[in-house]
Formats: structure tokens, C-alpha cells, sequence
């Protein structure tokens, strides 16, 4: 993921919403979300080069994603695959903070990430360029390619925009796919400097990001309500035209019920 905006405990009956983007090269292959033949019975999109991905949801309520940590001038070329980390945390037979604190121990290794990672509300961040485990607040959060609650543009804007979704109805889905659609670039002052130029600050400056070879491929939602729903909706952009069609999955996991949409 390249940005992960989050509402903890955001209204009586939802334990979490999370909306968030997936940014790739259009030329590296991708999978939408699928149930994957895991013992988790995990929901998740998959990267088909390196076959890992960047978030899930397991049939029991547990999900994770993962945004890389943007420094190009501490890029370890021969670090291994950051893909594998979301499907080995949702197998995990530990608790959350365990299972990130077993992780920690070879984090080292790869080039930086954030997590997010939790149940229900009980939810947490971890990064690889912090190494603590810091447990999430209820309320909005936001995390891009920095540590969680950095004030880019992209972040301060996509927090202030879900605040105003979950004011007027959580549950209306064209605003909040609206929200992950703004394509609004800050003025050049406001830009981050994380050593790829300012050509391509300004490109990955907004929510949505399109250019001629890399761009948002995904945007996806899901909702944990109170008594244990698990409700979760894609939209994918294989390239920079119109989205892909819509596939429905049935109710059969633990009472959730899963929606892949356009």
C-alpha cells in the first residue's frame, strides 16, 4: 500500500474502516483480491512477480497491510521480498504484538515498511525504521511512505476528508471510493524530500496517482463492524483507464460477507 487511512471505533457499530490505495508500475503484474488456499483462509490481492502482497484479511477478522518506507538513499538491492510479511503475520498462531515482535527480530533485513496490523479496534503500527510496536488510539489515522501520522500533504488531506465521511454515513461507499480518487497536488513548498527528485515528489504527491508508467492499481475498503462482520470492497485499475468489472463472494466465512466491486 502507498496510503492507509484508518477510523478506529468510529461509530457505535463499526469497529474499523480502513480505505486505502495500492500504488504500483503498471507493467508489473497483479492479481486482485482472491481467497487464497491458506490456513487463515486470507483475503488478499497478490503481487504476481514476487507472489507476496501488501494486505489481507483473515476469515477469523485479523488483517494486515503494509506500506514501504520511501528513502532512496538507504535502498538495500539485495533485501529480500517485504511480500511474504502480511501472509506469515495472518498465520501467525500469535497474538498480534507477538507475532510483530517475532517479526522484529528480522526486520533488519528488508528495505523499510510500516505495518498496520490487528482485530476488531484492538489494532497496531509497527515499523522497521522505528522498531517499536505502538498500539493505535481510536479516532483517524493516516499512514503513507513515512511513519504513521507523518503530515504529508497526502495524509493531512485523506484524514481530514475520512473524518468527514464517517460525520455524514460510514457506510456510504461512493464517498469514501470519491476520497481515494482525489487527485489534488499540494504546492511544491508542502512536498516531502525523500531523494526521487521533484518530478516525482509532485507525482506521488496526491491520493490517487496516475502518470504513464506508475499510478494507484487499487483502492480498497473494509469495514469490522461490532458483531463481527467483515465487510470489504476493491476497485481495481490495471491501467490508467477504467476500473475492472465486479466479483461477489458469499457469506460463508465466520457470518462476513465479502464484496469485490468496480
Amino acid at each position: 500500500m502507498c496510503l492507509v487511512l484508518l477510523g478506529i471505533a468510529p461509530s457505535p457499530d463499526i469497529s474499523l474502516i480502513l480505505a486505502a490505495n495500492r500504488d504500483e508500475f503498471y507493467s508489473r503484474p497483479t492479481a486482485p483480491m482472491a481467497f487464497w488456499d491458506s490456513p487463515c483462509r486470507m483475503l488478499a490481492g497478490r503481487d504476481l512477480t514476487a507472489m507476496g502482497t501488501w494486505m489481507g484479511i483473515s476469515a477469523a477478522g485479523r488483517f494486515a497491510a503494509l506500506t514501504n518506507f520511501r528513502d532512496m538513499k538507504n535502498i538495500k538491492p539485495d533485501a529480500p521480498s517485504r511480500g511474504n510479511i502480511i501472509p506469515d503475520l495472518l498465520a501467525s498462531p500469535q497474538a498480534i504484538p507477538d507475532a510483530i515482535h517475532a517479526l522484529d527480530k528480522t526486520a533488519g533485513t528488508f528495505n523499510g515498511f510500516n505495518l498496520i496490523a490487528g482485530q476488531g479496534s484492538d489494532i497496531f503500527w509497527y515499523s522497521n525504521m522505528d522498531r517499536r510496536i505502538q498500539r493505535m488510539s481510536p479516532g483517524i489515522h493516516g499512514l503513507s511512505n513515512h511513519l504513521l501520522n507523518t503530515p504529508w500533504p497526502k495524509v493531512t488531506r485523506g484524514k481530514e476528508k475520512l473524518f468527514q465521511c464517517l460525520e455524514t454515513d460510514p457506510w456510504d461507499d461512493d464517498a469514501l471510493f470519491d476520497l481515494l480518487l482525489d487527485q489534488h497536488k499540494p504546492g511544491d513548498a508542502l512536498l516531502p524530500d525523500t531523494g526521487i527528485g521533484l518530478e516525482w515528489e509532485r507525482i506521488l504527491s496526491p491520493l490517487f496517482i496516475q502518470s504513464q508508467t506508475y499510478g494507484t492499481r487499487s483502492s480498497t475498503l473494509i469495514r469490522i463492524t461490532r458483531d463481527g462482520r467483515i465487510l470489504v470492497t476493491e476497485r481495481t485499475f490495471p491501467t490508467p483507464a477504467a476500473p475492472s468489472g465486479r466479483v461477489s463472494y458469499p457469506p460463508e466465512f465466520q457470518a462476513c460477507s465479502y464484496t469485490l466491486s468496480a
